[in-house]
């Protein structure tokens, strides 16, 4: 039996927001965006070379907008994605080192959604895998 996490919720206060926020700053497809009862909107979304989507809207979680921490984009390449996301204005702190030396540690970049909802972008190179 596979267990494969396909999708994660992330709590957002506006869909539209931040529907713009992960299409065209981030890139992400639009995979669907559906009303599929009463009081219920799914907007999923998938970051481009990904198997896990993403899903905000509105009546899918009991959980407070901002409330998701931790969620981490892996690349191949830091300066590249860096340069692609903050070129579509996605607000990026500066891009950190963690390991024992800059040629053997792993690089991260962190960043939230305009609602709080914490990102990192990882760099893993094919000679760390």
């Amino acid at each position: 039996m596979d267990y494969r996490l396909e999708v994660v919720v992330v709590p957002v206060s506006d869909v539209d927001r931040a529907k713009e926020f992960y299409a065209d700053k981030m890139g992400f497809n639009v995979d669907h965006d559906s009303h599929p009862a009463e009081g219920v909107r799914v907007v999923q979304l998938t970051p481009p070379g990904s198997a896990c989507s993403i899903a905000i809207g509105t009546g899918l979680a009991p959980m407070e907008p901002g409330s998701v921490k931790g969620l981490q984009l892996v690349v191949d390449d830091m300066d590249t994605a860096y340069a692609e996301l903050s070129g579509r204005g996605v607000e990026l702190g500066d891009v950190q080192t963690l390991g024992p030396s800059e040629s053997s540690g792993f690089k991260f970049v962190f960043f939230s959604d305009p609602d709080g909802n914490g990102w990192a972008v990882q760099e893993i190179r094919e000679d760390q895998r």
